[in-house]
């Protein structure tokens, strides 16, 4: 299948936002400190980090949350090496991902060491492995061999994007994660709690960042 692209815009000259799904791409407050409250603090990390450590990712979007988890992983000392594998259908392009990067200025040097590789579908750094699987979610997950140790569910809002948030994909969420392995989101949306919960996960609500009321965490028995 033919790659389909990002179709953006940018508002205020910094913040990219999706014209397909009518959306911003991260939080208007602080996208940065929303990656680390949902997805890193949401699945327990870097508490449980190890050698090998499976990250898998629903919507690859700018790129933030990768560059987030590596500077984690980097800032707290691990050893060996991080998986990180998203799923990503409307990849942006380089100049893309590289100008959307630039909002946060805390990554600018994490940025600058990913910008020379971009659109990268394999990349193989210092303790990481990155895999990017283009296309429909729904088509490309149940063929993973892969078992993720946390799962960052960051597609568009499921009011925008349902698709990405059905009950048949959060099952492959479910099938494609290891025993004790977790999953956050930042929506509170009951559908996708359902979904999750006869998925097999343990479901929790949580507060949520800045002007949500609520997020989701999940968490698989053994």
């Amino acid at each position: 299948m033919q790659d389909q692209r990002a179709e953006l815009e940018w508002r205020d000259g910094e913040i990219p936002v999706s014209t397909r799904f009518d959306d911003p791409y991260f939080s208007l407050d602080n996208g940065l400190a929303e990656t680390a409250y949902v997805f890193l603090d949401g699945n327990g990390l870097p508490d449980r980090f190890r050698d090998g450590f499976q990250i898998a990712e629903l919507g690859f979007g700018t790129g933030l949350n990768l560059l987030a988890v590596v500077k984690l992983w980097r800032d707290s000392g691990q050893s060996g090496v991080l998986h990180f594998t998203t799923f990503e259908a409307f990849p942006m392009s380089g100049p893309e991902m590289i100008r959307a990067q630039q909002a946060f200025p805390a990554l600018a040097e994490l940025a600058q060491e990913f910008a020379p590789h971009w659109p990268a579908t394999r990349l193989s750094l210092p303790g990481l492995e990155f895999h990017m699987i283009r296309g429909d979610a729904r088509d490309s997950l149940p063929r993973w061999d892969g078992m993720a140790d946390a799962w960052f569910l960051d597609g568009f809002s499921p009011a925008k994007n349902p698709e990405l948030w059905e009950a048949a994909l959060m099952q492959q969420v479910a099938d494609h994660t290891a025993a004790e392995g977790t999953a956050a989101t930042y929506t509170a949306a009951g559908f996708v709690r359902r979904g999750l919960e006869d998925a097999g996960f343990s479901v929790a609500r949580r507060a949520g960042f800045g002007r949500k009321r609520h997020m989701t965490v999940a968490r698989k028995g053994r």
